[in-house]
Formats: C-alpha cells, sequence, structure tokens
C-alpha cells in the first residue's frame, strides 16, 4: 500500500483534490491522508466544499490564516514539516500555486520525500505575483509535474526539466474532471435573487484588491457593466472588508452583492450567466468548461490556450478595456469547441502515475 499525503488550504485546491481523492481511493493501492493548512477557513471559502464535494475530512488541519506570506507560509512549512516526519509517506501531492502549495513542498523535499505536483508547468511570466513565484518554486523541487495542457508541458522542457528523474506527464486539467463530476449536482444559491439574464464577477487578487486605483477602477467597470445587465457578484471576505476603503466608488444598485457561496452554488451561477468577469485563474477555466466568454480581470492569464482559442479577453483594471471587452462577447459570442483540458480522467492519470 503506498501512503500520499495531500497538501491543501484554499478553494480551488479542494475543487482539484476532489476528483482526485476519489480516484486514489478507487484505486484500493494507495492510502491518503489530508493535511489542510486552513488558507481559506471561512465556512463558505472551506467547509462547504468537504461536504458537497465529498473529500474525506482532513486528518490534520493547521488553522494557519491571515498573515503575510512569509510568515503564513513559515508557519505551515514547520507544521507541515513536523506531520510529514511523523507520516513519511512515499509521495506528498500539492495542488496551483498557493503558499499551501510551497509549504507542503518545500516541508517534503526537505526530508527527501518526493513531491508530485498537480497544475505544473504554468507560467504567467510576472513574478510580481506571489502565485507565479509558488508554482516555480514548487515546479523545480517536484519530482513527479502534471500538467493540465500541451502549453505547460512547452513551458517545463523550455525552463530545462528534462531528467535527473523528475517526470513531465500531460494528464488533463483535473478541474475539468470535476466540472464533469459535480455539474448534474449544481444548485441554485437560496439567498442570491437572480435576474433571468446576469454576469456574473469575482474578484479576490491581492494585486487588485490591495491596490486601490485597481480597486476603485474595476468597481467602475463592473458598475459599468451592470447598467447593460445585472452583475451578481459573490464577494470573497477580504474583498468586501476592501470595497470599503475611502477612495472606492459604491457598488452600484444593479450589483447583487452576496456572500461567497460553495461549489455547487457556483457551478449554477457559471452555467446560468451570460458571462463571467474575474481575476480568478481556476475560474477562468470553469468558464470554458460551461461556454461562457470570459474577460479576466488581470493584466496577463497563465491559461493562454484560452486567449488564443477566442475565449478569453484580458481586460486588467481598464473600465473602458472591461466595457469595451463585454460588448465586444455580447456582439460576438465565441464558438467553443475546442478540447483544451483533456478528457476527463486526469485523476486516473495522476493514480497511474504515482503506482509506477
Amino acid at each position: 500500500m503506498i501512503k500520499v499525503v495531500t497538501v491543501i488550504g484554499a478553494r480551488p485546491q479542494f475543487i482539484k483534490a476532489a476528483p482526485v481523492s476519489k480516484a486514489l481511493k478507487a484505486s484500493g493501492r494507495i492510502r491518503e491522508r489530508i493535511i489542510h493548512t486552513g488558507q481559506h477557513f471561512d465556512s463558505n471559502m472551506s467547509s462547504i466544499f468537504f461536504e458537497q464535494m465529498d473529500i474525506p475530512r482532513p486528518d490534520f488541519s493547521l488553522d494557519i490564516h491571515s498573515l503575510p506570506h512569509g510568515a503564513m507560509t513559515g508557519r505551515m512549512l514547520e507544521a507541515t514539516e513536523k506531520i510529514l516526519s511523523e507520516e513519511r509517506p512515499d509521495w506528498v501531492l500539492v495542488y496551483g500555486d498557493t503558499n499551501s502549495t510551497l509549504a507542503g513542498a518545500l516541508a517534503a523535499s526537505k526530508l527527501m520525500i518526493p513531491v508530485a505536483h498537480v497544475e505544473a508547468g504554468l507560467r504567467s511570466f510576472n513574478m510580481d505575483m506571489p502565485e507565479e513565484i509558488n508554482r516555480c518554486l514548487t515546479d523545480r523541487i517536484s519530482r513527479l509535474l502534471f500538467c493540465p495542457t500541451p502549453v505547460a508541458v512547452n513551458n517545463l522542457k523550455n525552463e530545462g526539466f528534462i531528467g535527473n528523474g523528475t517526470r513531465i506527464i500531460l494528464c488533463g486539467d483535473v478541474m475539468y474532471d470535476a466540472s464533469i463530476m459535480f455539474r448534474g449536482r449544481a444548485k441554485k444559491p437560496d439567498s442570491v435573487p437572480l435576474p433571468e439574464k446576469y454576469v456574473l464577477a469575482t474578484v479576490h487578487r491581492a494585486e487588485n484588491t490591495d491596490d486601490t486605483t485597481r480597486l476603485k477602477n474595476i468597481v467602475e467597470g463592473l458598475n459599468l457593466v451592470s447598467e447593460k445587465l445585472p452583475l451578481v457578484f459573490p464577494v470573497h471576505p477580504r474583498t468586501r472588508k476592501l470595497l470599503n476603503k475611502p477612495g472606492i466608488p459604491p457598488l452600484s444598485e444593479k450589483v447583487i452583492l452576496t456572500s461567497p457561496v460553495g461549489y455547487l452554488e457556483m457551478l449554477y451561477l457559471l452555467d446560468n450567466c451570460m458571462m463571467l468577469l474575474t481575476d480568478s485563474g481556476g475560474m477562468q477555466k470553469e468558464a470554458c468548461f460551461f461556454e461562457k466568454a470570459c474577460i479576466t480581470l488581470r493584466n496577463e492569464t497563465e491559461w493562454t490556450e484560452l486567449l488564443d482559442a477566442g475565449y478569453n479577453k484580458l481586460a486588467g483594471s481598464d473600465p473602458a478595456l472591461i466595457v469595451s471587452s463585454f460588448e465586444h462577447f455580447l456582439k460576438h459570442p465565441p464558438r467553443f469547441g475546442k478540447n483544451l483540458y483533456g478528457n476527463g480522467r486526469a485523476a486516473d492519470e495522476i493514480v497511474k502515475a504515482l503506482l509506477i
């Protein structure tokens, strides 16, 4: 029996872990133990995902959150190292690009435990983003690199990730697996008065929320879009606080503000919206899974295949560009059809590789 310790801590990681944890258990040959760092701790950002997605309850809960990047990562590293020293797994499995990802990978590598990185090879080429630093460093110390797309594979090859016992595997995207698994269970949010037609928006990245000018401009862009179609805005806890900062304009009455929703509720909102505006990485892909145009509220994206396919436009924090992108997609909806993210069996490929 192979022993795997999975380190997760943020909403996107819970979604990615759901199909993989199910496949690990189904193999009958892998025992999984889960560390939840606590990076996302609010009920609607954390515990509801374990309930809705049938993810095994964490074996270890670290409750580390609401700290600067260095302090958070350091405390996660210390606590995770202690657990791994006692557990001595065959593999440590990490997902994506959060502080939890880097802490788990560093703790394992210091103990000479091989690391498997799900969603390896992504690059925005913006080293001002903490996520870019986390994903680059995690890739460098991982033994198994599970890539969701050919672009990710090429990024790794261009950076010299060949040989030295490192395996690069094009497995597809586990979030696509999750969307297939749970789409039939999507549920309408009870607390959101949904109009017949609406735009969906999410904003949470520090580069947008912690910069008053960027946040001001994004709010102006959302308000302008809401004049054309009602806009549903589930608000991240951090973002809600920052919306009250001096200099940030009030949201339009046509912006329907709500608390964060669970994964099944978000699937419903995505499935029924006209378009998505987001600064999330994962939700850019989820929009594609549901054949919705996406406007990304960043200046770059690691999911460049979405831009190439015409499914996504970068608008940054420019209100005029946000509105013009919105109007473009209203007049010229994308023609979906390209299979960008695999066949929905990424989790099975991950299990196969762990068993070799």
